[in-house]
């Protein structure tokens, strides 16, 4: 068991965070842009903080996945790529999320307790969302 432990540290995994054009960064109200870097923006943007935990396998492919798969879905780092009316779906999309409690994953907030949204945090991004600030 413990070889098989150091031999799956040798499969590599992702954990770079691709070059980003600051011009294409999602703008936002300060308030909206600290929770989202708070709380979403490791899953959510080339600017993710691996933690320690990221490297050691078999949780690094975890990881490694779940980065992939969020930045695929909503990149805050790309979002100026987006057209007008995308970047309308994804503001509605990750507040329903939000407001539905699937977003941050709860895994997410068991780990990183201080991401967890709170009600007050939910309305600011929710009033955020139907407004035209960060388009």
């Amino acid at each position: 068991m413990i070889v098989l432990f150091v031999v799956i540290q040798f499969i590599p995994v992702n954990t770079n965070n691709p070059s980003s054009d600051e011009n294409l960064e999602l703008k936002a109200p300060v308030a909206v842009k600290n929770i989202l870097l708070n709380s979403c923006y490791d899953c959510h943007s080339n600017k993710t903080n691996w933690p320690f935990y990221s490297k050691i396998a078999p949780v690094s492919w975890l990881v490694s996945s779940d980065v992939s798969n969020g930045r695929n879905r909503l990149n805050f780092s790309e979002w100026f790529t987006l057209s007008e009316q995308v970047r309308a779906r994804k503001k509605a999309g990750m507040i329903e999320e939000i407001m539905d409690n699937e977003m941050p994953l709860a895994l997410y907030t068991f780990i990183h307790p201080d991401s967890k949204l709170s009600d007050e945090q939910k309305q600011i991004l929710k009033n955020w969302t139907v407004s035209k600030n960060g388009d």
